[in-house]
């Protein structure tokens, strides 16, 4: 029969370690930057929601803590269009990252 190890006296059992996604979320929160973390994946996402044709003449460049994104645009045509399409992109990115983390899109032209 297999013996019981003990622990030695005084040595108290170690809690387990957390994840680091957790840690770091409770660390964002407590910093007041899980919104602006949260805001800015909508940069990442954008390529993958626009979907390739737009993602090719665009880029996301950053977003206000009030929920503009500001999207760089190759032409003024495609400017235009994008302008046109802004409340349904808005709703396209909200519904991919969860929601009201962009209010707006303002578009300019790559420089």
């Amino acid at each position: 029969m297999k013996e019981k190890r003990r622990r030695p006296e005084g040595l108290q059992k170690l809690p387990r370690p957390e994840s680091l996604k957790k840690v770091l979320a409770e660390y964002l929160d407590t910093k007041g930057l899980a919104k602006r973390v949260h805001q800015a994946n909508a940069i990442d996402d954008w390529a993958g929601v626009v979907g390739p044709q737009i993602a090719k003449v665009t880029e996301a460049l950053s977003v206000t803590p009030d929920g503009t994104l500001f999207v760089a645009v190759t032409t003024n045509g495609w400017m235009t269009e994008l302008s046109l399409m802004e409340p349904e992109l808005v709703r396209a990115l909200n519904a991919h990252g969860g929601a009201w983390r962009v209010r707006k899109i303002r578009f300019r032209l790559k420089g």
